[in-house]
């Protein structure tokens, strides 16, 4: 258990984040999947913007790495230019 009033404090701010980071992410993945199975070009491309700007909040927050953020990315802007 922890010995100083700094620590607990710690402890606290720290679960805080975790569960705030852990929202983020599994809502950006959501939105990655929901972008995947869309069949409509149109669609797919007014969504792509915003799903981008969360993927690079997410590398931003240090929640994901700078290089997965841009390997999603890519592969989603192919997915979408394919259809």
């Amino acid at each position: 258990m922890a010995n100083h009033k700094s620590a607990l404090k710690r402890i606290r701010s720290n679960e805080a984040k975790r569960l705030t980071n852990k929202y983020k992410h599994k809502t950006t993945r959501n939105a990655i999947k929901k972008l995947r199975e869309i069949e409509s070009k149109q669609e797919a491309e007014a969504l792509f913007p915003e799903i981008a700007s969360m993927i690079d909040k997410l590398a931003k927050k240090n929640i994901i790495h700078a290089n997965k953020a841009a390997n999603l990315k890519s592969n989603l802007t192919k997915h979408v230019a394919a259809l």
